[in-house]
Parts: structure tokens; sequence; C-alpha cells
């Protein structure tokens, strides 16, 4: 199989996720989930993504659609498209799986899936994770991976326009 084959195989959608992970479950695999908009890939993506994948087995990294980041964001926003988003994130190696949510917060994804480990980045408290709640009542645990100071999309987006 080729690279361009393989990381096609990594996006996945709502009818292949479920049982993508309860295959992977059946053999014990901790599932990592994390989520973003991931709009203009930088150093600080890649810091936080290496560290989420090293708390388990199979990291699943879930992108906002377009509709999405542009409510959060703004009409300018997102600069890429969500399939763009989508294989490039596919394309990074330590990343195991893709999927694409359209609400606001990854909530209603999170409630399915019910990961061992939910990461966040930032300087987040547990109890403020968009899903921790749910998380932990399953037994799983809430991962907070601190910014790599100096690397944001919306600042690097400023700096072209200057």
């Amino acid at each position: 199989m080729n690279t361009k084959q393989h990381n096609q195989q990594k996006l996945l959608n709502e009818s292949s996720l479920l049982p993508t992970l309860e295959r992977l479950r059946k053999f014990g695999k901790k599932i990592v989930f994390t989520n973003g908009c991931f709009d203009i890939l930088h150093p600080g993506h890649i810091h936080t993504l290496q560290e989420a994948a090293a708390l388990g087995d199979y990291l699943l990294v879930a992108i906002n659609s377009d509709a999405s980041v542009k409510r959060l964001k703004g009409p300018s926003r997102p600069v890429n498209t969500q399939d763009v988003r989508a294989l490039v994130i596919a394309a990074l190696s330590m990343v195991d799986g893709v999927c694409i949510f359209d609400e606001d917060t990854p909530l209603q994804l999170i409630q399915k899936l019910l990961p061992d480990v939910l990461v966040k980045g930032g300087d987040y408290q547990t109890h403020e994770v968009v899903g921790s709640a749910e998380v932990t009542a399953h037994g799983g645990k809430v991962a907070i991976i601190p910014y790599l100071k100096g690397f944001s999309t919306t600042s690097l987006i400023d700096q072209v326009k200057r």
C-alpha cells in the first residue's frame, strides 16, 4: 500500500468510526482522542499530537468542519477546507485516525466514542474540557498538554496579514 492509500485509510466517517474503535478495543488498545480546527498546521499542533499519541495506542483526531470553524473563528476562517485539513493531519505518522465533526464542540462524538484518554492542548483545567465528565465517568482520563509558547494559528494569520 502506498502512502496516499495509507493516509486515505486514516480518514474515518461516522459509519466506520465505531467499528474501527470496537475492533481496537477487542485487542486491548487504548484509544486517545483530541480535537481542534487545525487550520494551519504549526509546531504547537505537532507537539500536542506527539504528546497525545504517547498516551495510548491509537490517536484519533477530530477536526471541526468548515461550518463549525466559521461559527467559532469568524467568516474569514477556515483558511484550508476540512478535506485539506483532514488530509494533512492524516499524513502525520503519530495520527492513526481522523474524523470531521460539524458541531461547535465534539461532545456528541465523545459521548459516542468514550475514549480512554481525552487530550486537550492549552491552559485548561480538567473540568473545563468538553467531554471530561463523560470520559472520567466511564473510567477514562483527561490530559492537558501545555501549549508551545509562540505558536497559534491566529497569530500566524495576523503575522501574514501584516
